[in-house]
């Protein structure tokens, strides 16, 4: 493993979080994810949620960040959904399987989740969070 490298299944903890996945790992994942969706015709759901040092820059999150972060998104998400690096040590995802095919359910499910992290998060930090919730897969020709 190069020396930089975290495991591919790696715990941060801050109470009672679950896993995340390391950014290659989590990317396998989810490639795997969007070819069931196509082959089902279901979307999957890719939830991205940073700290914004600057427009279109997200900030490096330290190991304390992190746990707030994935345990924020561990919080939100079922247990057959999953949560990683999409950037290591910049930028969380969460996929969700199924659901959140409506622009109105996306919405819901980006609230959800950027309230989780901004209570959870200290006063000076929480603005600065910024989460994207993208609809994943296509539709099929028959």
């Amino acid at each position: 493993m190069p020396p930089n490298s975290t495991p591919a299944y790696s715990g941060f903890r801050a109470g009672q979080v679950g896993q995340a996945y390391n950014e290659a790992a989590f990317r396998y994942f989810l490639a795997v994810d969007r070819l069931r969706a196509e082959r089902s015709q279901r979307p999957v759901i890719l939830v991205l949620a940073s700290l914004r040092e600057s427009p279109g820059r997200s900030a490096h999150l330290s190991q304390h960040l992190a746990a707030v972060f994935f345990s924020g998104l561990a919080a939100s998400v079922r247990e057959v959904d999953f949560v990683g690096w999409f950037s290591e040590r910049r930028v969380a995802g969460a996929v969700l399987a199924q659901g959140g095919g409506t622009a109105c359910e996306r919405t819901v499910i980006g609230n959800r989740i950027l309230a989780t992290l901004k209570t959870s998060l200290p006063a000076d930090r929480a603005p600065q969070v910024h989460v994207r919730v993208i609809r994943m897969g296509r539709r099929l020709s028959l």
